[in-house]
C-alpha cells in the first residue's frame, strides 16, 4: 500500500478551522491531525468535518483526565459526522502534566493504557450491539447503560483506536490491543528500526496478529526550505523543539541510539534555568539531521522516504517552530507522493 500523508490542522482559535481544512487538503493531504495544545483536541476535527472529505484524527488526545467513556462518546460521533474517516489517537503525556496540570491520576502508564484502550473498544462494541455494557478494571469500570444514553451501531463501524508510543513496553502494549501505533516525533531512523518496530512486532506476536492488520503511523519534525535563509530560520526553529524534547528523560533512548545521551541531563538542567538559547545550541547538525527531516523540499522528501516509506502506513508531516509557506508544503508534498508512489 502506498504511503499516505496527513498533516497538522494546528490553530491558534479553533473557530479557523473551518477554513483552514479545505487548505490543507488542496496542498494534497489524506489526511488532518489535531493534537492537544492550548485548545481542545476535538472541537478543531468538528468544524473540519463540514469542510473536508479527508481523514481525520486525534494525534494525540491525552487518555488518562477522560474517561473510556468520554472519548467513545467523541470517537462515536466523529466517526458519524465524518462519514467514517476519523481515527482516535490516545496519548499518555507525562506524569507531572497528568498529575499538576490535568488533575488526574498517574500510575503505571503502560498498564493503564492497555486498560483504556480496552474499555473504549469494549464500550464502542456495545453502542453496536456486540456485547453487553460490562467493563472491570483497575482504574476504571462502567456496567451501568441504559437506552437513552446509547447511541446505537455507527453505521461507519468503530473508528480505529491508535497509541502514541515512544518506550518499548508502550509500543509493545500498542501491537497487542491498538489498531495502530503513532510514533512519536522525537525520533530516528535508528530507533525506529533498532527499538520501536521490534517492540511492535512482540506485542503483534502476543495478540496473534500480523502487521497487514495494524497501522503504523510516524510523525515527522521537517525543517524545510526552498533557499537558504528560510532554511536557517527551519533548522533554528526546529533545533528549539528537539532541544525542549531533549530535556524531557523519557525522550533520552532516542538520544542514546545515536550516542548523544549525554545532551539529555544537560538540556534538562539548562531547561530549569530557562536558558532556552543554549539548549538549541546543543543540538548540532548530525542531531538534527538525525531527528528531523531537513532541506529542501526533494530533500526532505527523500528523507521520509528512504526512513519510514517501506514500513510506515501514513507519515504526518511537522513544521514546528517557524513560518512555512503553503507552497512549500505543497511542494514537499508533491516530492514525497513522487518518491512514495502516492495516488492524488
Amino acid at each position: 500500500m502506498p504511503l499516505k500523508l496527513d498533516l497538522a490542522l494546528t490553530l491558534g482559535d479553533p473557530r479557523e478551522a473551518a477554513a483552514r481544512a479545505p487548505q490543507l487538503a488542496d496542498l494534497g493531504a489524506d489526511g488532518l491531525f489535531s493534537f492537544e495544545n492550548a485548545h481542545d483536541v476535538f472541537f478543531p476535527l468538528v468544524l473540519a468535518t463540514t469542510a473536508v472529505d479527508v481523514d481525520l484524527m486525534t494525534n494525540v488526545a491525552i487518555a488518562f483526565p477522560r474517561s473510556p467513556l468520554h472519548l467513545a462518546y467523541a470517537a462515536n460521533d466523529l466517526q458519524l459526522l465524518s462519514g467514517g474517516r476519523f481515527r482516535l489517537g490516545l496519548g499518555s503525556q507525562v506524569k507531572a502534566h497528568i498529575q499538576n496540570r490535568y488533575g488526574a491520576r498517574w500510575e503505571r502508564p503502560v498498564a493503564q493504557m492497555h486498560e483504556w484502550v480496552l474499555a473504549t473498544k469494549a464500550i464502542l462494541e456495545h453502542f453496536a450491539g456486540d456485547r453487553p455494557f460490562d467493563f472491570k478494571g483497575r482504574w476504571t469500570t462502567h456496567t451501568l447503560m441504559t437506552p437513552a444514553f446509547n447511541p446505537g451501531a455507527n453505521p461507519y463501524g468503530r473508528p480505529p483506536i491508535l497509541v502514541g508510543a515512544l518506550g518499548p513496553k508502550m509500543c509493545e502494549m500498542a501491537g497487542e490491543v491498538a489498531d495502530g501505533i503513532l510514533v512519536m516525533p522525537f525520533n530516528s531512523e535508528a530507533h525506529f528500526a533498532e527499538r520501536t518496530l521490534p517492540a511492535v512486532d512482540r506485542g503483534l506476536t502476543t495478540a496473534g496478529r500480523d502487521r497487514s492488520g495494524f497501522e503504523i503511523v510516524v510523525e515527522v519534525i521537517c525543517a524545510v526550505g526552498r533557499n537558504a535563509e528560510e532554511l536557517d530560520a527551519a533548522a533554528k526553529g526546529v533545533r528549539s523543539l528537539l532541544a525542549f524534547y531533549g530535556s524531557t528523560p523519557a525522550y533520552l533512548p532516542v538520544l542514546d541510539v545515536g550516542g548523544w545521551a549525554h545532551l539529555q541531563p544537560e538540556l534538562n538542567r539548562l531547561s530549569k534555568r530557562g536558558d532556552w538559547a543554549g539548549m538549541a545550541a546543543l543540538i548540532d547538525d548530525d542531531v538534527l539531521d538525525a531527528l528531523a527531516a531537513v532541506g529542501t523540499p526533494e530533500e526532505v522528501a527523500d528523507t521520509v522516504a528512504r526512513r519510514y516509506g517501506s514500513a510506515a502506513d501514513r507519515a504526518c508531516l511537522y513544521f514546528p517552530g517557524y513560518p512555512i509557506a503553503d507552497e512549500t508544503i505543497a511542494e514537499t508534498v508533491a516530492a514525497l507522493r513522487r518518491r512514495t508512489t502516492l495516488s492524488p
